[in-house]
């Protein structure tokens, strides 16, 4: 279990979702704002290709048509490189975005960069974590650390009761 030490920025549901443009695995930028009228999933996570992102990942892309018909999209981000996302969405035939946060920025404005203790140690790295932003561009739903088992059916579960 990952514990965070140092809290950079509280987000609160019904704050204003902190707006970004960050590069896609082909270098083509993304902003937050560009989803306006829908819902956007952003989950932030460590790094590709490691069993906990990946599981995380492939279970965003198996409901990712349920999730749009919900009027929502998925957007991971992580500090990895548009290279490292294109390799790790061909590798694992991803259809989530997927988004490159070198510098950190967006994940510090998130607070979901900073100290850590895993297994006793203390790192600087990602908390695992989901927003939801309704299409106003509001935080509807946050889980502030992540269980990658289960975790895409319950954001669908938690859009449909917003939804409904």
């Amino acid at each position: 279990m990952i514990k965070i030490v140092d809290k950079i920025k509280e987000l609160k549901v019904g704050d204003i979702a902190p707006d970004f443009c960050l590069p896609d695995k082909d270098n083509k930028e993304f902003c937050l704002k560009d989803f306006k009228g829908k819902y956007a999933i952003v989950y932030f996570y460590p790094k590709d290709n490691t069993p906990g992102c990946t599981t995380e990942a492939i279970g965003f892309t198996g409901i990712l048509s349920e999730l749009q018909k919900l009027n929502a999209d998925v957007i991971g981000i992580s500090p990895d490189s548009p290279e490292s996302h294109a390799k790790f969405i061909e590798k694992k035939n991803l259809k989530v975005t997927l988004l490159s946060d070198l510098d950190k920025k967006v994940l510090k404005s998130y607070g979901k960069w900073g100290k850590k203790k895993f297994r006793g140690k203390e790192y600087i790295g990602v908390t695992r974590s989901t927003f939801l932003v309704n299409p106003e561009g509001n935080i509807a739903h946050i889980w502030p650390t992540v269980s990658v088992k289960g975790h895409p059916e319950e954001v669908q579960k938690v859009l449909l009761e917003l939804q409904h």
